[in-house]
């Protein structure tokens, strides 16, 4: 079946404002494919409703199914399948949602479709009696597709219920995007500085087995009376209908019979994400104390490890799966107050492991953020509907929290422990010099004073740095100082890069204040005397950069002179190192490779030299052909330099080159209008939006910075300025293709 473009998915499932897991999970995709993809990948849901329930849905609510009436299954379906515009139905299972014996009523909606299905079982139980098993396997064999939440769950439906391997497939349960540096913040907010907090949250039942937690807790507070348990949410809906609020007031019975008074603390409300995010990332250790063996997955537990919480949990193969590697604690039981108490006293006595521990689960989560998620649902839909050449994703809108928090009165500082600025990194030239080329670039599209000033901030670092005979120094620790280091490396392309950052400044004088054009010639004119110093190919094209910005300005002769002289050293490499299959300006392709034949077409502007020209073209191209393949962006790795004689070395892929390409991209398209050019651009941005072999998402859309680097199996999740600024800039140009 082939679909044209604008076709939709719809979602059937509880929905909000019902309050259950699954409605609150359908919610989560909903919002993170229309933050992901935008207007490309439209979704409607049709959302569950029991007999004497009358929800007010939002207005992607297009149908109600009430799922006690056998008839409506059919009759529904049929709605659905008059539309030319749907293209998948998505089936959120669980067995409690849907009538009948083991819920077979939807097989009645299955079966009346003539849509693709996905049928996602959120619980898959083991050793199941023949009706189950024939359920499970029907509604399994009339999907097209189905999802599973864990590895653990797979082996079941291949095992158990005899579904065919192939056609089933893991995403995991999705989680929400948090700051790691949030976690001291919250704790002062809410007034529990001095507390050890320990949480629990979710709607209540007596599966969640609180009252294991409870029982372990008085030797612990014995002994450290600052602990204190938090335990969010109300009490399950259904729970509420059947028997009231019984299991509540049994936990709050145990809470007086063991002393428990002023250290648990109930919240007994169904809680906006906003804050249910705060309380578990102020959390230091969260409890996951299921009773049920059964239960394959667990949101709250998910949220919990991205939150950054320290976990303690039993056995739940969702736990199995992730508290792997130091992420946490697995329990060998259910319902053993000892082994929770043991645990707990263990993490408060170990703080660093218990940080650490936090940290772990921190990264890990971040491969399964709903962003990712709505990712692996998109593909899934693509293939389904046979529009995998149609991957388009949604712009994030630019974002400067990061660039702002890592800045100072100095200047930016060079790297992050997760979001967290790390002031022993200290500043470096290098971001400084990106900073001020991005803040004047902004601030020409976007003005503002804030802009303004961060601006001036990374201008006086550059000032600040350069020595009296006019050449730069790179490197400063958290006090301002000069560090070591600048006697020891290279700094060549740290003074190309800062050339470049003050031709930028130059060339907006008409955008900003006099002080700054002033502060940036007087820096220039000393700068420019070291320029024959440059050897390094890549300190020449910076300097080419700023050099063809200045004269752009002033239309300086002496600036053209050193153009081309510039230029033709460049060539020089060329013709040194290029042969019949490598042609380029060194004999191995490093980082930053697209400034190279950028400043060769930089130089052609302004001599009309025809080499020049000649050479940038045919040397980009040749760049291009290796970064370019079966649909994704593939920079040179960071793991070893790609070089003439050797094979490429993959994976370890930096923003610094994604950023460099699109940079050089928006250049050669603009000078030539090969739709070529225009197309790779696009390509290239989009491996910040999931488009990479990880099909993860490189920015963290919390503060707009970027994450360090793509591995071959996980993302450094470190969000340094060199990666930030880089991601910045493409950012920005893409508006211009937005």
């Amino acid at each position: 079946m082939k679909f044209e473009k604008g076709i939709k998915m719809l979602i059937v499932s509880s929905y909000p404002p019902r309050e259950c897991g699954i409605a609150t999970f359908t919610n989560d995709i909903v919002n993170a494919i229309a933050v992901v993809f935008g207007d490309t990948l439209p979704v409607e849901v049709c959302a569950l409703q029991n007999k004497n329930q009358e929800f007010k849905f939002n207005e992607e609510v297009s149908y109600i199914l009430p799922v006690d009436s056998l008839v409506h299954y059919r009759l529904v379906a049929e709605k659905i399948n008059e539309r030319n515009d749907i293209g998948l139905v998505c089936i959120q299972h669980e067995f409690g949602l849907f009538k009948g014996e083991y819920g077979d009523y939807i097989l009645s909606f299955i079966l009346a479709l003539n849509k693709p299905i996905v049928t996602v079982f959120h619980t898959v139980l083991p050793n199941p009696d023949d009706k189950r098993k024939k359920v499970v396997f029907a509604i399994a064999d009339l999907s097209d597709k189905v999802v599973v939440l864990t590895k653990k769950s797979k082996e079941i439906l291949t095992d158990h219920y005899k579904c065919v391997e192939a056609k089933t497939m893991v995403i995991p349960h999705g989680n929400h995007t948090v700051l790691w540096e949030q976690k001291k913040v919250l704790k002062h907010r809410y007034g529990f500085k001095n507390k050890i907090v320990l949480s629990t949250f979710g709607l209540i039942s007596e599966n969640k087995g609180i009252e294991t937690v409870l029982r372990a807790l008085p030797n612990i507070v014995a002994q450290y009376p600052e602990v204190l348990y938090l335990v969010i949410g109300k009490t399950h809906p259904e729970v509420i209908k059947n028997e009231g609020e019984k299991y509540r007031n049994t936990l709050t019975s145990i809470v007086k019979e063991l002393h428990l008074e002023n250290n648990v603390v109930f919240i007994n409300e169904y809680l906006h994400l906003v804050q249910l995010l705060e309380f578990l990332t102020l959390s230091e250790i969260y409890l996951f104390s299921s009773k049920d063996p059964n239960q394959a997955v667990s949101g709250t537990f998910a949220y919990a490890m991205s939150s950054g919480c320290t976990v303690i949990s039993t056995p739940i193969p969702h736990a199995v799966e992730s508290l792997i590697d130091g992420n946490g604690i697995l329990l060998k039981s259910f319902d053993n107050p000892k082994e929770f108490e043991k645990a707990i006293l263990y993490l408060i006595e170990n703080k660093e492991q218990r940080i650490a521990m936090g940290k772990n689960a921190f990264s890990m989560a971040r491969a399964t953020n709903w962003e990712n998620i709505a990712i692996q649902y998109r593909l899934l839909f693509d293939q389904l509907t046979n529009r995998e050449d149609d991957l388009r994703f949604n712009f994030p809108p630019i974002k400067l929290d990061h660039i702002k928090k890592m800045t100072t009165n100095f200047g930016i500082l060079q790297f992050s422990k997760f979001s967290q600025p790390d002031p022993e990194s200290g500043y470096t030239l290098d971001d400084n010099a990106r900073a001020l080329i991005n803040m004047v670039m902004y601030n020409k599209a976007f003005p503002d004073k804030e802009t303004l000033k961060l601006a001036n901030t990374y201008l006086s670092f550059v000032e600040g740095i350069q020595q009296q005979d006019g050449w730069f120094d790179n490197y400063k620790d958290f006090d301002n100082q000069l560090t070591k280091q600048n006697g020891e490396v290279n700094l060549e392309d740290a003074n190309g890069r800062a050339l470049w950052s003050l031709g930028t400044v130059i060339s907006h004088r008409q955008n900003l204040p006099l002080d700054m054009i002033h502060k940036a010639v007087k820096c220039w004119d000393k700068a420019i005397q070291k320029i024959d110093n440059f050897k390094s190919p890549r300190a020449i094209a910076y300097a080419l950069k700023g050099l063809y910005l200045y004269h752009e300005t002033y239309k300086d002769v002496v600036a053209k002179s050193h153009i081309e002289k510039l230029a033709d050293e460049l060539l020089r490499h060329y013709k040194i190192n290029s042969a019949e299959n490598w042609c380029w300006y060194e004999d191995y392709m490093t980082y930053a490779n697209n400034v190279l034949p950028e400043a060769m077409m930089y130089s052609y502007l302004v001599t009309k030299n025809p080499k020049y020209k000649k050479i940038a073209l045919i040397t980009f191209d040749f760049l291009l052909s290796h970064y370019f393949m079966k649909g994704q962006l593939k920079v040179i790795s960071n793991r070893g330099w790609f070089k003439k004689q050797n094979e490429r070395v993959f994976y370890g892929e930096q923003p610094i080159e994604v950023a460099t390409t699109i940079i050089a991209l928006d250049l050669f398209y603009e000078l030539t209008l090969n739709q070529k050019y225009k197309d790779q651009l696009k390509l290239a941005f989009i491996w910040f939006l999931g488009n990479n072999h990880l099909k993860q998402i490189m920015y963290n859309p919390e503060n707009g910075a970027s994450y360090d680097g793509l591995e071959d199996k996980h993302i450094n999740i470190n969000q340094g300025a060199e990666s930030t600024l880089c991601f910045f800039k493409a950012r920005l140009i893409m508006e211009k293709y937005a």
